[in-house]
């Protein structure tokens, strides 16, 4: 997913992080923006050229104790961003994106709407409008976006009414975070394939893992390759 560049500093109100406090915090926004994952404490150490994880631990403790991250425990990514972090983050997002003019884009994207049963997810009835977007927001590039709702993937910043960039693919990796239909339903989930079924798992404690068992109606549509707020689209 694309990577956003300095999109959190900290106001005026907020805590006062240090200059390596506030490249850690950026480096994690990143890579939740990049890949729907936090980095490991190892990942932290090797881009910043710290000695060992410990290093980083330290200054993720900090950030912690300054309400601007969660640890949680027994997962080596256990790097939550705080919900007052998140709107800083979204909100800057919402700044960074911009669209060209219309004469100028390279990308023309259907957005799709509600997605009838049984029926191709670009069919035209499921297509409320197009976008022209500027392909450089994207480090891949999607095929079309998807309206998100509800709030089941909040704690990687996709919230009700963003719209998701998505890659067209039948195959995804386990940790990718994937557009399947289930039945009579699209869904956005983060994708677990195990020896005897998949797992569509969300990413908000509030919502039950999606366990598809086998032989049950599922399709893969795609992978989320971006995010675009829905309200700078209006």
């Amino acid at each position: 997913m694309t990577v956003l560049s300095n999109v959190s500093r900290q106001s005026h109100d907020g805590p006062k992080l240090t200059a390596r406090q506030q490249q850690i915090l950026e480096l994690i926004q990143s890579a939740i923006a990049s890949t729907g994952d936090p980095p490991t404490r190892a990942e932290i150490a090797n881009v910043l050229g710290f000695r060992s994880a410990n290093a980083a631990e330290e200054h993720l403790q900090a950030l912690a104790r300054k309400g601007v991250i969660e640890l949680v425990s027994g997962t080596s990514r256990g790097i939550r961003l705080r919900s007052d972090t998140l709107r800083s983050m979204n909100e800057s997002r919402i700044k960074q994106f911009s669209l060209p003019l219309q004469s100028l884009a390279q990308l023309v994207l259907p957005l799709v709407g509600r997605v009838a049963a049984g029926s191709p997810i670009l069919a035209q009835e499921h297509i409320d409008q197009t976008f022209h977007v500027e392909p450089s927001l994207f480090q891949r590039q999607p095929d079309y976006l998807l309206k998100v709702r509800g709030m089941s993937m909040r704690d990687v910043g996709i919230m009700d009414g963003d719209l998701l960039a998505v890659q067209r693919a039948k195959e995804a990796k386990n940790g990718q975070i994937v557009v399947a239909r289930i039945g009579d339903e699209v869904t956005v989930k983060r994708f677990r394939r195990t020896k005897d079924l998949i797992e569509l798992l969300p990413e908000n404690p509030d919502f039950k893992t999606i366990v598809v068992e086998p032989g049950e109606p599922f399709e893969l549509e795609g992978l989320a390759v971006g995010l675009i707020r829905g309200s700078m689209l209006m």
